[in-house]
């Protein structure tokens, strides 16, 4: 079943096109040209006076938020499972080869509930907001655990590219719809011996009694078929773009549209190396052809920019949450 798009049109191309263009034009790389306590101020005022801000976030904002896929996060959910099959992080666990699907969907009910449906353990989404707030922005990130919009976000400025750990597709290819799995989620949890906090939040038990497996019955299904399920994650050509996501793809395509002109701050915010191509190339891009836009790289140990824009950017490396919590703290000082 197919749905026709065409009508839309479509930012992710639009994005990727803009990226692969960037490719020969820009060669060299650059800090930025001011100090740092320059840059911070810099980037409040264009914060202040932007007529429109485009964030553009990956993987490292929601590490600065906490929701680190290894280490003592790992550990607390997933001892078991690294007892067991010595796995290390929620990354390649993803990828492991189970021997049975009731352990492959126990191992996603507990990776899709602490990544999705759970705040993250650091505001920094909502400090995020806050220094936004009241002005004209859209997001645009390769991160699928939605927590800008559960930070409170406008659900009609975000963009998903990537997909969403709330959703699944079915893993036949003829359907291109996605289906909700948080009521899914929440039995998972249940049956694998998760217990409920004061907050209503699962935790582990002091006896760290659970399971590692779900009864077969329970194993998800695609709801207009019954056909096996897997994650509406980007992987590869399989992958469902819904009546969701190209509803928000054309919403960023409009809006970069309309603002393309105007003084707008490309904000980056822990964007690597693996996929560039999607904002971090296009933003560059964007300020290139705009002289009254300013480009901002905040990240932990990567922030930079071409030499060709190295005027109109602000490059500040560290922990994201700390860049921001001085950002807020230097508006604050100004009012």
């Amino acid at each position: 079943m197919k749905d026709n798009y065409n009508d839309l049109p479509n930012g992710y191309l639009d994005t990727i096109q803009k990226g692969l263009n960037a490719l020969p034009v820009f060669s060299r790389v650059s800090g930025g040209a001011r100090t740092r306590a320059e840059q911070l101020i810099h980037l409040k005022n264009e914060l202040k006076a932007a007529d429109a801000i485009v964030i553009g976030a990956g993987a490292g904002l929601s590490s600065s938020a906490g929701l680190t896929y290894d280490g003592e996060r790992f550990e607390k959910y997933f001892f078991d499972f690294k007892r067991k099959f010595g796995i290390n992080d929620m990354y390649s666990g993803g990828f492991y080869p189970f021997p049975n699907a009731e352990t492959r969907w126990a191992w996603w009910a507990r990776h899709i509930y602490f990544n999705r449906y759970i705040d993250a353990p650091k505001p920094v989404y909502k400090e995020l907001l806050r220094l936004v707030s009241g002005k004209e922005y859209f997001v645009i990130t390769t991160n699928v655990d939605h927590q800008f919009q559960r930070s409170g976000f406008d659900k009609s400025r975000l963009f998903y590219t990537q997909g969403d750990y709330g959703l699944f597709q079915s893993a036949n290819s003829r359907w291109k719809k996605t289906c909700d799995n948080e009521k899914w989620v929440y039995q998972a949890m249940e049956v694998q011996g998760f217990v409920r906090n004061e907050n209503m939040i699962f935790q582990v038990p002091d006896n760290r009694n659970i399971k590692m497996q779900i009864p077969a019955k329970l194993i998800p299904k695609f709801p207009y078929d019954g056909s096996d399920v897997v994650m509406n994650l980007r992987s590869d050509d399989s992958f469902v773009e819904d009546e969701g996501w190209h509803k928000a793809s054309a919403s960023y395509y409009n809006f970069i549209k309309k603002h393309k002109n105007d003084r707008v701050l490309y904000l980056e915010l822990g964007v690597g190396g693996n996929t560039p191509v999607i904002i971090k190339y296009p933003f560059w891009q964007m300020t290139l052809a705009n002289d009254r836009a300013t480009y901002a790289c905040l990240n932990f140990s990567e922030a930079y920019c071409p030499e060709e824009i190295a005027k109109q950017s602000i490059c500040l490396e560290g922990d994201i949450r700390d860049i921001l919590k001085q950002l807020i703290l230097l508006s604050n000082n100004t009012h």
